[in-house]
């Protein structure tokens, strides 16, 4: 069996040389994520060319292929939309069309796209189901993005936010999401509060991602060859392609600012939280060391792991796997924005 090249083996460091193997969809999916992975060859994959592409076509087109989907969201999830400043920051703040949303309660939002792209188009993905769902009002920021801007600027930018909408709201009534860098920043807010002296958030969502970054563990690696939205790291020990260009240059994993997930003293002042990921994600072991990390630290978290799921799946809702993930969403905020 030693030889049998269809079974794995293992290195003396603990590697694992993986045969080649087909891996059909699961068998647990809805009809619906069925036809989407079947689907699967015609999708694009994420643009990791760094400076090879100029950021502002990288925009245009990331806008350009959402907005079917966002026309879609707005026939199915009718909102109005208002472009406007809060905190001096940009945002799109959107609530059910015709009023009738919850006068005393706000989420916040905050888009993915690698720190690079997402607005506005993956922000309105974000941002359209929930406030009906929820009959909430939804406020998603335009954050400062790399290459033009390093981190902390992102977390400072929705801080900003939502100090301004202390004034208006009891800060246990205020919520946050995001999905992807959305994740990542849901989860550098919640850290970024209590240690500017703001009174923490009543809950926190982050999807698709952790407060450790996107190569720490193992998921990204089979990810990257079983899902294939983004690229595995390179072989030999080399470092991670840079997705982000460079919004986290000089900022050490250690910084509690930038990756909350490895000091439990930090994690120990977060809100209630949500963590949704996919068993086909590259957030996977994020996600899963995040959820333990803020259990060990003593607090309420709930970690939703869709079947054949990849990264952000909630996204789409035209899947029920990804509708059940927002009806999670919106009882995770109901329950506890009190």
């Amino acid at each position: 069996m030693a030889n049998d090249p269809t079974t794995p083996t293992f290195a003396p460091d603990g590697t694992v040389h993986v045969p080649g193997f087909d891996l059909p969809p699961s068998s647990l999916l809805s009809a619906e994520a069925a036809a989407a992975q079947r689907a699967r060859a015609a999708m694009p994959v994420f643009d990791t060319g760094g400076a090879q592409t100029d950021i502002v076509t990288r925009r245009a087109q990331i806008n350009g292929y959402m907005a079917p989907q966002i026309e879609a969201l707005k026939a199915k999830f009718p909102v109005d939309i208002v472009a406007t400043e809060i905190g001096g920051v940009e945002v799109l703040d959107v609530t059910p069309a015709g009023g009738g949303h919850d006068p005393d309660r706000v989420l916040i939002n905050a888009h993915g796209g690698a720190f690079i792209i997402g607005w506005p188009g993956v922000a309105l993905i974000e941002a359209i189901p929930i406030p009906v769902m929820a009959g909430l009002r939804v406020v998603t920021v335009n954050y400062r993005m790399a290459p033009e801007h390093r981190h902390p600027a992102g977390v400072e930018d929705i801080a900003k936010v939502y100090e301004a909408l202390l004034d208006s709201y009891a800060p246990g009534r205020i919520g946050f999401f995001g999905g992807s860098a959305g994740g990542v920043l849901a989860a550098q807010l919640a850290a970024w509060l209590p240690a500017h002296g703001l009174p923490q958030m009543g809950a926190v969502g982050i999807f698709g991602a952790g407060g450790v970054p996107f190569h720490a563990g193992e998921a990204m690696t089979v990810a990257g060859y079983i899902d294939g939205s983004f690229p595995p790291p390179p072989p030999n020990g080399s470092p991670p392609l840079d997705m982000t260009r460079g919004y986290f240059a000089g900022t050490s994993d250690d910084d509690p600012s930038a990756w909350p997930g490895y000091h439990l003293d930090v994690m120990a002042k977060f809100p209630p939280t949500l963590i949704i990921t996919g068993t086909r994600a590259m957030d996977l072991s994020s996600a899963i060391y995040t959820n333990s990390q803020l259990l060990k630290a003593g607090v309420s978290s709930t970690l939703i792991v869709g079947e054949g799921m990849g990264h952000c799946y909630h996204y789409r809702v035209d899947m029920p796997e990804a509708r059940d993930a927002c009806v999670q969403i919106v009882a995770h905020f109901r329950r506890h924005l009190v």
